[in-house]
């Protein structure tokens, strides 16, 4: 027999669900439809920002560089420590071994006197804190209990040092790692955005800065064939920065690579600190840190070759000062050592630094 069952009605609450769905749906089809594409950025756009990115990619490698360093300085610090405690406790061993070397003679002439049995204890504090004992020790033997007590406070101060600096060591390791993954992804957000351009947009922009190198060595060409007596605008330093200005000379077109102190790739606080070693100056290793090796020079008319120059309100970036309103330095990943107008850094000039 046929069955007259009604068929069962749709949920009201999912049918309007349905309908309010379709309906938003249509809506945001036509928008699509109507809305217009998303225009690329153009050349100067992309240009900016990914000056942008690498100003901070080089502002995270300075930060890099001193952990590294403060990293490197730890590591000889606790390595000096931990050989002198290993020498200390050879001399305490050798001190207690002396001592039982008394024992032994006074078990020999007619047994261990009890005072000296408290004396051979795991805790001498604990002896001579026993006042009354005192006088049954020679002096020979109080001498030679106080040597050990004081042997065993400097092992422990020892200790508890190293034991600072491996801690400050473990987190400074943190900061080093912290660091170099904010560098990386600077550099590779710079990256993705150039790969936005097409051939002939990289070609372009390759092409402004050869042409803007070509300007600057002309600029120091000029510095250097011009003997105005004006120290701004002689190209040949002398002494020290014009020994140093000569080794950064030595390495156009080296390539930057972020925490590198050459000598086939630099950064640049690695490539000015290069240079004053090959004049026989140690600097120290950050921009930062290189502002405080020598006099500050606030004006450009009286830089002369081969003083450090500094930019960015940060002091992130440092370059060797190359006559004429020029510098030589290693700009940025990407790049290689070059010359380059003040003008085109990217940041303000702070000041230099006679070294």
């Amino acid at each position: 027999m046929a069955s007259h069952r009604r068929p069962k009605q749709p949920n009201r609450a999912r049918v309007t669900v349905l309908t309010t769905a379709a309906a938003a749906a249509v809506v945001l089809s036509s928008q699509a439809a109507n809305a217009a594409p998303s225009e690329k950025p153009s050349k100067g756009e992309v240009k900016a920002k990914v000056d942008k990115l690498y100003q901070e990619a080089e502002q995270a490698t300075e930060k890099y560089n001193g952990a590294k360093e403060k990293q490197e300085k730890l590591q000889k610090e606790i390595s000096t420590i931990q050989d002198n405690v290993a020498k200390g406790q050879q001399e305490l061993n050798e001190l207690r071994d002396g001592l039982g070397s008394m024992a032994s003679a006074q078990y020999r002439s007619g047994g261990i006197d009890p005072s000296l049995q408290l004396f051979l204890s795991a805790d001498p504090d604990d002896y001579l804190d026993k006042a009354s004992a005192l006088d049954q020790l020679s002096t020979q033997q109080v001498d030679a209990l106080k040597e050990i007590q004081e042997k065993q406070r400097e092992l422990a101060q020892q200790r508890s040092e190293a034991s600072e600096k491996l801690k400050d060591l473990s987190s400074t390791r943190t900061e080093l790692g912290k660091k170099k993954t904010e560098v990386q992804n600077k550099l590779g957000a710079a990256q993705k955005l150039l790969n936005t351009l097409t051939t002939e947009e990289k070609a372009q922009l390759a092409e402004e800065e050869d042409r803007a190198t070509r300007a600057s060595e002309r600029e120091v060409l000029k510095a250097t064939n011009t003997d105005t007596g004006s120290s701004a605008s002689v190209g040949n330093g002398s002494g020290r920065a014009g020994a140093a200005f000569a080794a950064a000379q030595s390495k156009l077109g080296t390539p930057y690579v972020y925490g590198a102190t050459g000598p086939s790739s630099y950064d640049c606080s690695g490539l000015t600190s290069w240079a004053y070693a090959q004049a026989g100056v140690s600097i120290p290793r950050t921009s930062e840190a290189q502002t405080g090796a020598g006099t500050k020079i606030y004006s450009a008319s009286q830089l002369q070759v081969g003083d450090l120059v500094f930019f960015f309100n940060d002091l992130h970036h440092v370059g060797l000062y190359a006559g004429n309103g020029q510098v030589i330095h290693a700009p940025r990943s990407g790049t290689v050592v070059r010359y380059e107008s003040m003008n085109t850094i990217g940041g303000p000039f702070m000041f230099g630094v006679r070294v």
